[in-house]
C-alpha cells in the first residue's frame, strides 16, 4: 500500500508551526510496511485541499490528513472530504454527548462551532480522541482510505496508536524495520566508497547513508513478516559493514556519542577531568549529558585567558610566551595540569581560535588543538575546522569525544 501525508493549516504554510505530525507519521506508517511517497502542506482553502485530495488519490491508496477538524469555519478538512466522497455530514449523537459531558465538567455549554466537530461523513468510521474534541474520521471506499487526524501532535500521535494503527495493520502483511550504524572520521563520500560493493548488492535490506552535523550515519532497512524476520535479515549485512568500517562506527541504534565515551570509561574504572578554553564547557557538557557519568567525571575547569591556565592549570609562562595559548604545548600542558588538578586518570583539554576574528596566518580561525593525558602518556590531535564561531566549537567538541572513544578502546 501507498500512502501519503497531507498537513492541513495555513498556520503551517507561513512557518508558525513546525509540522512534526509528518515526520511522527512516516515513521509510524514505515514500521507497518505500508510506503509514504509523498507529503504535502496545504492551507484552509476549500479549493485546494479538494484539489489535493484529488492528485493525491491518483498516485495513492491511503491519505492521513492532519488539522482543519476544529469549531471554528476555516476548519474545512471534514466537509471537503465529505464532499470529494459525495456524502453528506451526519450527526454522531455518542460524540455530542461526549462533549456536552466535557463542556459541563468546565461549567459551559457546548458552542454551534464544537458541536459541527460531532458530524461526521455518513458510512465513516468516527475515530474516538481522548485528548480533544475533535474526533479522527476514517473513510474506505473504492480501495481508497482517508483518514482525518486532529493537528495537535499531543492529541493526533495518541489517537493514531489507539485507533489507526490497529486498523491499517489489515492493509499490510509486511513491516518495514530499521537499524542505524553511526559513524565518526570519515566523511560520506569516502565511506559510500568503501562499503560500495554492499551497498551495490542489496535489495531487501536496503543500505542508505545520510550525513548529519559531525558524523554519518547508515540506516539498514528490512522488509518481512515481523520484527525478528528483519532482523535476521539485517545482522549479515551489518556484520560486514562493520568489518569494513571497524572503529568508525561508534553506535548502532538511538545512541549517543558521549553515552559511548561515558560506558567505556566507566567499564574501564577510568576517572577524567577535562580543561576547556575555545569550548567554553561544551565538552564537560556533553560528557555531563549521561547520567551516570558521575561515577568517573570528578572535574572541569573554562580556563579562557592565559592568567587561568596559568593559576589553575599550571601552564608554564614560558609556553604561553613562546608558542602562544593555541598551541600543542599548552593543549598538553592543560590536559596534564587538569589531570594532575582533579587527581583523575584521564585529562582532555580543548585549546583553538574560534573565531570569527583572532585569526593569523600560522593559526587561523578553525585551528583547534586537544591534549589527551591517560595514566601519564601525554597525546595531541590538531584540527583544522571550518564553519561559524558555534560550528567550530561543536566539531572541535565531538572530534575530542570521538578521539578519547578510540583511545579508551585500545586499553
Amino acid at each position: 500500500m501507498k500512502a501519503e501525508i497531507l498537513a492541513v493549516g495555513t498556520e503551517l504554510l507561513l512557518g508558525d508551526i513546525v509540522n512534526t505530525n509528518a515526520q511522527y507519521l512516516s515513521r509510524a506508517l514505515a514500521e507497518m510496511g505500508i510506503e509514504v511517497y509523498h507529503q504535502g502542506v496545504i492551507g484552509d482553502n476549500e479549493k485546494r485541499l479538494e484539489e489535493a485530495l484529488r492528485d493525491g488519490f491518483s498516485r495513492s491508496d491511503i491519505i492521513i490528513t492532519t488539522g482543519g477538524l476544529g469549531p471554528t469555519k476555516d476548519d474545512l478538512t471534514k466537509e471537503v472530504a465529505a464532499k470529494y466522497f459525495n456524502k453528506q455530514l451526519v450527526l454522531d449523537k455518542t460524540w455530542l454527548l461526549k462533549l456536552e459531558e466535557t463542556f459541563k465538567k468546565m461549567n459551559r455549554e457546548v458552542s454551534e462551532g464544537n458541536k459541527k466537530q460531532a458530524y461526521i461523513p455518513e458510512g465513516s468510521t468516527l475515530l474516538y480522541n481522548n485528548n480533544g474534541t475533535a474526533p479522527g474520521v476514517m473513510i474506505e471506499e473504492g480501495g481508497k482510505v482517508l483518514i482525518l487526524l486532529p493537528g495537535p501532535p499531543r492529541e493526533m500521535t495518541a489517537l493514531f496508536e489507539e485507533e489507526v494503527r490497529p486498523r491499517l495493520s489489515k492493509y499490510t502483511d509486511s513491516i518495514l524495520y530499521s537499524t542505524v550504524l553511526r559513524i565518526l572520521g570519515i566523511g560520506e563520500g569516502h565511506m559510500a566508497e568503501k562499503i560500495d560493493h554492499i551497498i551495490s548488492k542489496q535489495n531487501n535490506p536496503t543500505v542508505a547513508p545520510y550525513a548529519k552535523e559531525g558524523e554519518v550515519t547508515l540506516r539498514i532497512t528490512a522488509k518481512a513478516k515481523d520484527e525478528e524476520a528483519a532482523k535476521t535479515i539485517i545482522k549479515p549485512v551489518v556484520s560486514s559493514i562493520r568489518e569494513v568500517l571497524q572503529e568508525d562506527i561508534y553506535g548502532e541504534g538511538d545512541v549517543t556519542l558521549e553515552e559511548v565515551v561515558a560506558k567505556l570509561l566507566i567499564e574501564k574504572e577510568l576517572t577524567i577531568a577535562t580543561a576547556e578554553s575555545c569550548t567554553g564547557g561544551l565538552l564537560a557538557g556533553r560528557l555531563i549529558n549521561y547520567p551516570g557519568i558521575s561515577k568517573v567525571f570528578l572535574n572541569g575547569v573554562v580556563t579562557y585567558s592565559n592568567e587561568a591556565k596559568q593559576k589553575l592549570l599550571k601552564v608554564k609562562t614560558e609556553t604561553l610566551k613562546h608558542f602562544g595559548a593555541v598551541s600543542e604545548e599548552t593543549a598538553i600542558e592543560m590536559a596534564r595540569g587538569v589531570a594532575e588538578l582533579s587527581h583523575t586518570d584521564i585529562g582532555i583539554s580543548t585549546t583553538g581560535v574560534a573565531g570569527p576574528t583572532g585569526g593569523t596566518a600560522d593559526k587561523p580561525v578553525g585551528l583547534v588543538y586537544v591534549g589527551l593525558y591517560i595514566k601519564g602518556e601525554v597525546k595531541v590531535k590538531r584540527l583544522d575546522l571550518w564553519g561559524n564561531r558555534n560550528k567550530i566549537r561543536e566539531r572541535a567538541v565531538i572530534n575530542a569525544l570521538d578521539w578519547l572513544r578510540r583511545e579508551l578502546i585500545k586499553i
